[in-house]
């Protein structure tokens, strides 16, 4: 009688925390969400965060969970964790990691050798205490660093960073920074707002026009009025032998 193979188990987490601390948790849920926004409008964009990615069926210890991760060619959806093999062989082309006070040198040697084995094509550790960002891009010998990445453009997103100012800027390929979740709300209500403004703008202009139209159809009406009495008095006119437009007498 031969054994039974036992099922191969790829857990959905790994036990660890998602941040260390709100600065890190802050930057993990800007940049996720705003990617979200970004690619809304794509069904074959695949945007997540804090998610296991298990690169290889059947060897569940090969794995990552990085902050946040970018994957063109698969459809949206919820998903306990990201198994490539299930993915049509799509490995997440663009990933991220915000740095905490908690990670540990080897630990992200890990994951950059992770990442480059299997296929991202670009990678970026941001540190928002030193506000430093380390950007690699795929070229002939893997991952490799693309220098100063002030003004850097990704080439799959497309957006730019700038690391002029007190802390790191991403901008849409538009040039409108991203916003925090707050920020993003308040945009919304104020967003709101103005539609509001703008619907009783709208309303008000509405109700005047309405009212020039009724006091044009009034004086239309009364322009008629005085038309028909004026002809009815020519009428009477020449009914009693009087032309109405024969020139008056000369003294």
């Amino acid at each position: 009688m031969s054994a039974t193979t036992p099922a191969v188990v790829y857990p959905d987490s790994d036990g660890k925390p998602m941040s260390d601390n709100t600065r890190q948790f802050r930057w993990i849920h800007t940049i996720q969400g705003n990617l979200d926004l970004l690619f809304r409008d794509r069904p074959d964009v695949f945007v997540a965060g804090n998610n296991l990615i298990y690169a290889v069926e059947g060897r569940p210890k090969l794995r990552a969970a990085p902050d946040v991760y970018v994957a063109f060619g698969r459809p949206k959806g919820d998903r306990g964790s990201y198994k490539v093999w299930e993915e049509g062989g799509v490995f997440p082309q663009v990933v991220f990691e915000v740095l905490s006070p908690g990670n540990r040198r080897g630990e992200l040697a890990r994951k950059f050798l992770f990442y480059e084995r299997f296929g991202a094509e670009e990678y970026y550790v941001y540190d928002p205490d030193r506000v430093r960002l380390d950007a690699s891009v795929r070229g002939p010998r893997g991952l490799q660093d693309v220098g100063d990445p002030n003004g850097y453009v990704s080439p799959r997103l497309g957006i730019r960073f700038e690391l002029s100012g007190p802390e790191l800027v991403v901008r849409y390929p538009d040039g409108r920074p991203f916003l925090t979740t707050l920020e993003l709300g308040e945009y919304a209500r104020r967003a709101e707002r103005d539609a509001d403004a703008a619907r009783r703008e709208a309303a008000a202009a509405k109700r005047e026009a309405e009212q020039q139209r009724k006091e044009a159809d009034e004086a239309r009406r009364l322009a008629e009025t005085a038309t028909r009495e004026a002809d009815r008095f020519r009428a009477l006119l020449r009914a009693a032998g009087i032309d109405p437009d024969a020139a008056p007498p000369t003294a």
